[in-house]
């Protein structure tokens, strides 16, 4: 008689002590990233460094122990503050990106910090954003490019097992690379060859041939120079594309070179007059137009 009037209260006991642990709150964890500097960016490798100051803050102990950094790995860490409710850590990292060139030389990449628990998913510990003490240094630089934006947000990531996802903490900083510095180093020399080329075109002489001739190698060692300093992608960036036009217009002069050629040893002036007419009056605009149609690819 004693054990049926035990077993619904132990019953209940259990089912109670189930209750409160499905509405067990997860850990809120504060998290901000304040960058003090970016360094050594390498668009080839997809690779950069930075120092940054991780300030953690919780209601239950949390530590950079606790902490994991994605896609990347920390070289050193100094602690500032260390109380029960506020860390403050000055952390250098080397971290690793994946670089988009469907733009190169108008790229813009984004150099991410994302953290995440080391050992509690999302049910037991999630971020929030510590929008106080996030941002980035006014003196940071990162030479030869410039910063155009920042975010910052918090969202969650499945990993092999798919019933478990992981609250990460998202930091991110754009950078660009300054218009007139790419202006000057990747398109002013082919520029240059293009108007050298388009002017031959007024030589009504057999020896522009040659001319043309060794401004198209010279475009071929300039792009071949240029592409060099980025991987190998699957895709056309935006110098490619503008490659593919100047190959075109100094494909089409050399072409009227070589007529040019042939009509002079056979003495036909009239078709030589011919041929330098429609050349000027079809590549330059062509060129022009099919310039002037990239370039405002950039701005849609």
């Amino acid at each position: 008689m004693a054990m049926l009037v035990t077993l619904p209260v132990l019953a209940e006991t259990i089912d109670g002590s189930q209750q409160i642990q499905n509405t067990t709150q997860p850990e809120i964890i504060h998290a901000g990233v304040f960058v003090s500097g970016f360094r050594n960016f390498n668009v080839e490798q997809g690779s950069f460094s930075t120092n940054f100051f991780l300030i953690l803050s919780s209601d239950t102990p949390v530590s950079i122990d606790d902490i994991q950094l994605m896609y990347g790995r920390m070289t050193s860490v100094e602690t500032i503050v260390d109380t029960p409710g506020l860390k403050n850590y000055l952390v250098t990292a080397e971290m690793t990106t994946t670089p988009d060139l469907h733009r190169y030389p108008f790229d813009c990449h984004t150099l991410p910090i994302q953290i995440k628990h080391k050992h509690k998913n999302d049910r037991h510990a999630i971020f929030v954003i510590d929008t106080a003490r996030t941002g980035l240094d006014n003196e940071a630089v990162l030479p030869g490019w410039e910063f155009s934006g920042s975010s910052a947000y918090v969202t969650d990531k499945t990993f092999l097992n798919a019933s478990e996802s992981y609250s990460r903490a998202v930091f991110t900083h754009t950078v660009q690379r300054d218009t007139l510095s790419t202006l000057l180093k990747f398109f002013l020399p082919i520029l240059i060859i293009v108007i050298i080329s388009l002017c031959s075109l007024l030589m009504k002489t057999s020896s522009r041939l040659g001319v043309n001739a060794s401004m198209f190698l010279a475009a071929v060692m300039i792009h071949w120079r240029i592409a060099d300093a980025i991987p190998l992608v699957g895709y056309a960036t935006f110098l490619d594309e503008f490659m593919i036009i100047t190959y075109v217009t100094l494909g089409m002069v050399v072409v009227t070179g070589i007529l040019t050629l042939m009509l002079a040893e056979a003495k036909d002036t009239a078709r030589i007059e011919m041929v330098n007419r429609w050349s000027i009056r079809i590549i330059p605009p062509l060129c022009i137009g099919l310039y002037f149609l990239l370039f405002l690819t950039l701005l849609l």
